[in-house]
């Protein structure tokens, strides 16, 4: 879901960051029921469709943008150093080939490296945009395979959820995936979430993964590849 920029976009230096957006620009990371692709102009229109939604625009904390606002901030985030985003796929949809890459769409997800001090600490989002593809089982999975990838590719070692407290699906699955609750922020009515990824967590984590493929999005040539911006 597209953050709140103010306090995300606190200045972080690119020299201390991986290039988060860069190293996963090829990258699938296909599940059982979702699959993990970069987000490319190919997928802005839906996803603009989708943050019409008042009700996605309070769940996010977010503005609603132009369609061309859109597409800005689909470029800037592909070279932004401290975001890593995947678009999240309905991989039994996407592997048949029945639909186009956009057609297939049912999320986002998102790691913010938001600390200055600490580039072990990742700040985790997931949308499921549309009400017909919540309680599914692809936010979960989409999440396992995101803390999976930080913690392999990023060298995150603790992650954060911040959940509007309205939102108790969400807050009830970063649960059982073993965060605790650790902060209320009752002036954003905002839930923070915490898990430290300690060599048992780790071990956890990689087991709920091990099924997860990882592919090639230039070699897989799916119908909605576009040349990337």
């Amino acid at each position: 879901a597209r953050a709140p920029e103010p306090p995300r976009a606190a200045a972080v230096s690119a020299s201390r960051r991986p290039r988060a957006m860069k190293l996963n620009e090829d990258t699938v990371l296909q599940g059982e029921r979702a699959t993990l692709v970069p987000y490319t102009s190919a997928h802005v229109p839906r996803y603009h469709e989708w943050m019409k939604s008042e009700e996605l625009q309070r769940l996010t904390a977010s503005e609603p943008l132009s369609l061309e606002q859109e597409y800005e901030m689909q470029r800037s985030w592909r070279e932004d150093a401290d975001k890593c985003t995947f678009i999240v796929l309905d991989t039994e949809r996407w592997s048949a080939q029945a639909c186009a890459d956009e057609d297939c769409m049912v999320g986002d997800v998102n790691l913010f490296l938001t600390d200055v001090e600490d580039p072990t600490l990742g700040e985790i989002e997931i949308m499921i945009a549309e009400p017909s593809n919540r309680g599914r089982g692809f936010g979960k999975e989409a999440t396992l395979m995101m803390m999976s990838y930080g913690v392999k590719n990023l060298g995150i070692t603790k992650f954060e959820a911040k959940i509007g407290q309205e939102n108790e699906a969400s807050i009830s699955m970063f649960k059982k995936l073993h965060f605790k609750e650790v902060a209320v922020n009752s002036i954003f009515q905002e839930v923070t979430l915490r898990l430290d990824v300690s060599d048992q967590e780790k071990h956890w984590l990689l087991e709920q993964t091990s099924h997860v493929k990882e592919k090639s999005y230039t070699d897989l040539k799916l119908p909605a590849a576009v040349p990337q911006t």
